[in-house]
């Protein structure tokens, strides 16, 4: 026996009314009845198709402002009942229950009204009841119903009616979308409400997302990999606009949104600045009197690693520093603009990547991290966290100095986005050498020296990078080690969390080689 099904009747109940009436035109077209819902039926109405309202076909009319009108027997029965069942046959013609064999809907747009910043009162008329529940119920009725919530799918049932009916695959395909769809809608209300009745962790936590890229692969060749889109994006890499170049890879994603967020930590009327980033980590990251300056002052800090990485500005990429970048291997650029004359060099390097985002993302913002773990997830607050001269404690005889304290900060903000443990030198607002993701905080002190040592030789200089440089670290010094061997790579001043049991020892050893130490009292563990 076949699995194509016909559709006779159609229900449409649509918010979003892009391309519905050229839609129902063709459903018509095909033979097919039309039933719809208030504003839905009267635009199909003006547009000159023969619609039934679905009052007409429950018998009741809209109430409540629109909050009833679909909550009926005549429409449940008309999704749920399955044709082949003679008891559902039965109870259909008992009470005039017709069936209705496609279902069209998309939902009220809750989570464009909380983006958009209303109220309490207005996001919850915009959490929609009726059309999840019949969504639900025409997915479960797969087996005779197809259902339609997104119009990106209109024209593959359109395609199937000319050859009869849907088939079972195709609407086993729907019921699965139309299911993941209201799973994150309704993901995207209990979070909303979850943060308006500050519940930091509630007792359950959904988490929903739209495909937005299939990717062809994950970290890894053999991984399968998609880009999905939350429900509340930040500005960045989800909602960039790629102006050219090939597709982004899983990692190319992964390390732009590294190299964004880094770069949003400095405010555009502080000054130019630019991030280098290569696996996730900076290799330069650096603040100028220009943008062309500061992306100098950032591949400073590491040529080599710089090669086939990510760069990330906070202003508009202009031709100066376009021309500078292509004169290396880059894999994406991204940045809030870019000038015409910076596009046109940029197009002559047409696997470059070129992601613009119309601004950058709030550094301080709210928000969730997700980690998976065996059997689960783990979630935390984003890491929002920033500190002011102010929060600042100075724990040595001697002070830092101003552009010993303004190195301190950026170095600080520099760690936040250097994997643990991370140990940061700065100097003049440039970072001249970084130390990521090693099991010992010695170790990664005594790598980013040496990187220095590197840079300066790459680059000329008669003496490492971090001569006269400051350090921080993204938490507590346990030894005096790794504090001396900084100073031994040439930083006269140190940035730290504090709360070692040895803090005592540790001031004392940064008082006996003459440093500046202040303490943050938070720290930055990135893992």
């Amino acid at each position: 026996m076949s699995d194509v099904k016909p559709v006779t009747r159609a229900l449409i109940s649509v918010s979003d009314k892009q391309g519905i009436v050229a839609f129902a035109e063709k459903l018509v077209a095909h033979g097919v009845e039309l039933v719809s819902t208030g504003g839905t039926a009267g635009l199909l109405a003006e547009q000159g198709l023969a619609v039934k309202d679905v009052s007409e076909l429950t018998g009741f009319p809209e109430m409540m402002d629109g909050r009833v009108k679909t909550l009926h027997p005549m429409v449940h029965g008309g999704l749920l009942a399955v044709r082949e069942n003679a008891e559902h046959q039965a109870a259909m013609e008992a009470h005039n229950i017709v069936p209705i064999d496609l279902l069209v809907v998309n939902l009220y747009p809750f989570e464009g009204t909380v983006a958009g910043g209303g109220d309490y009162a207005t996001c919850v008329e915009n959490i929609d009841i009726g059309g999840p529940a019949m969504i639900r119920a025409a997915a479960k009725n797969h087996t005779d119903v197809a259902v339609l919530v997104d119009s990106d799918d209109y024209d593959e049932v359109l395609a199937a009616l000319a050859e009869g009916g849907t088939g079972l695959a195709l609407r086993q395909r729907l019921a699965q979308k139309a299911y993941a769809r209201t799973a994150a809608y309704d993901a995207a209300i209990s979070n909303w409400m979850a943060a308006q009745l500050g519940f930091d962790m509630p007792p359950y936590r959904a988490f929903g997302g739209k495909l937005n890229q299939s990717l062809r692969y994950g970290e890894n060749p053999h991984q399968q990999a998609g880009f999905y889109i939350g429900d509340t994006p930040r500005i960045g890499v989800a909602t960039a606009r790629q102006i050219q170049g090939k597709e982004l890879s899983y990692n190319n994603i992964n390390d732009t949104d590294a190299a964004f967020e880094l770069v949003a930590e400095f405010d555009p009327s502080e000054g130019a600045a630019c991030a280098i980033i290569k696996h996730a980590n900076p290799c330069g990251v650096a603040r100028g009197d220009s943008l062309p300056q500061a992306f100098q002052k950032a591949l400073t800090c590491d040529p080599v690693s710089a090669f086939g990485g990510i760069i990330a500005m906070n202003q508009t990429l202009d031709a100066a520093t376009a021309e500078a970048i292509t004169d290396i291997f880059t894999e994406v650029i991204i940045a809030p603009d870019a000038d015409a004359a910076a596009r046109e060099i940029i197009a002559a390097k047409k696997n470059l990547r070129l992601l613009l985002t119309g601004g950058l993302p709030e550094a301080h913002a709210a928000g969730l991290s997700v980690r998976n773990v065996a059997g689960g997830y783990l979630v935390q607050n984003r890491d929002n966290g920033h500190l002011a001269v102010g929060d600042l404690t100075c724990v040595t005889k001697r002070h830092p100095s101003d552009q010993e304290m303004a190195d301190l900060q950026f170095a600080w903000r520099v760690a936040k986005h250097v994997k643990s443990n991370a140990i940061v030198y700065v100097k003049d607002a440039a970072t001249v050498g970084i130390g990521a993701g090693q099991m010992s905080r010695l170790d990664s002190s005594r790598i980013a020296a040496r990187k220095s040592a590197d840079a300066a030789e790459a680059s000329g200089a008669a003496a490492p990078l971090a001569d006269g440089s400051v350090v921080a670290s993204d938490a507590f010094f346990p030894f005096a080690d790794g504090l001396m061997s900084a100073a031994e790579a040439g930083a006269t001043a140190i940035i730290q969390p504090g709360g070692s049991i040895r803090d005592d020892e540790v001031i004392a050893a940064a008082d006996a080689a003459g440093l500046a130490m202040v303490f943050t009292g938070m720290r930055h563990f990135r893992h």
